[in-house]
């Protein structure tokens, strides 16, 4: 049976971002602007290492060229997922992602980005970005031109507990105020549409208007579905996404329950609360990977977890 392989973070400062991470997690952050928490991520750009066993010191971009097996023999180049914590303390810039197909041709053969948004905390009547109202890209290019972002974007109230998901072409924007646990591609492309004038050095912050303009999927469309729940042991456990790119469950335990073993390997974060798998001690901001092959498993506690592992393209519960 292999080893849990917990990860060490890599945090990032953002404009936007606070001190949340450090003060609701105890994360040790760089600065009074961490924004992200790049909590499992084997990016160039942010590659996390095990923090423990024999594995310890390894990065996980490592383990996935060197030991696939841990990965139940997984195909691709790069490691398929990357999660994080966003900490918005101000808005964050309207933007927009594109497909694999596009960012390979424009973005050196980079993935896409899809993404999706769990709600770990709020402010009162905090709201979100998410879609357009443009009715045509001619009417679209004509809004962005003459900056009416107002007419133009979306904004829908949140509450704590609350899921999106976030389809490549979507208009999107995390807004003040807001805790966000985000499973997303393994892909660093974002455009930038709109950031409120704000200025970083001195100078604006490089927008993309034409690359925003060309992937924006016009007329907005939201991904409709159902959250699936089911009940294991002392545990409830609910299917938030199912898509080609990952699957993602919310699992709120309350007690003691036994999963059966995956076929797969599978991601865990500890958004709330505290516990143990198979004796081992868990506790709120905690992120590691069961690796393919570790067999059934024991969750006990109080706690909630946010768990995702590689989508099989089986199109169940709430569907991309």
């Amino acid at each position: 049976m292999h080893e849990i392989i917990f990860l060490e973070p890599v945090f990032k400062e953002m404009i936007w971002g606070g001190t949340r991470l450090r003060d609701d997690f105890g994360y040790e952050i760089p600065g009074e602007h961490t924004g992200e928490c790049w909590a499992v991520s084997a990016h160039p750009n942010g590659d996390c290492t095990v923090k423990s066993g024999s594995l310890r010191g390894r990065t996980l971009s490592g383990l996935w060229r060197e030991h696939r097996e841990l990965f139940g023999g997984a195909e691709g180049e790069v490691f398929p997922l990357l999660i994080k914590i966003i900490d918005a303390k101000a808005d964050l810039s309207i933007q927009v992602h594109p497909d694999d197909a596009y960012a390979k041709a424009h973005e050196n053969g980079s993935l896409g980005k899809t993404e999706c948004w769990y709600i770990l905390d709020c402010d009162p009547d905090a709201k979100i970005v998410i879609g357009h109202h443009a009715g045509s890209r001619e009417e679209l290019r004509q809004m962005i031109d003459e900056k009416q972002w107002s007419g133009l974007i979306r904004v829908l109230p949140i509450e704590k507990g609350d899921f999106f998901q976030i389809e490549p072409g979507t208009v999107h924007a995390i807004k003040g105020g807001t805790l966000i646990l985000e499973t997303q591609q393994n892909s660093d492309i974002t455009y930038r549409l709109y950031d409120y004038d704000r200025l970083s050095n001195g100078k604006p912050r490089e927008l993309h208007i034409e690359k925003s303009i060309d992937v924006i999927r016009c007329p907005h469309r939201d991904t409709a579905g159902e959250r699936v729940l089911r009940k294991i042991g002392g545990a409830e456990a609910e299917v938030l996404i199912a898509c080609p790119y990952y699957e993602v469950e919310k699992l709120s335990v309350n007690g003691e329950a036994d999963f059966e073993p995956e076929e797969s390997f599978r991601i865990f974060s500890v958004a709330e609360g505290k516990g143990s798998i198979d004796g081992v001690e868990l506790r709120k901001g905690d992120h590691f990977i069961l690796p393919a092959g570790y067999g059934g498993y024991r969750l006990q506690g109080a706690m909630l977890l946010i768990a995702s592992r590689p989508g099989s393209g089986q199109e169940k519960g709430r569907n991309c």
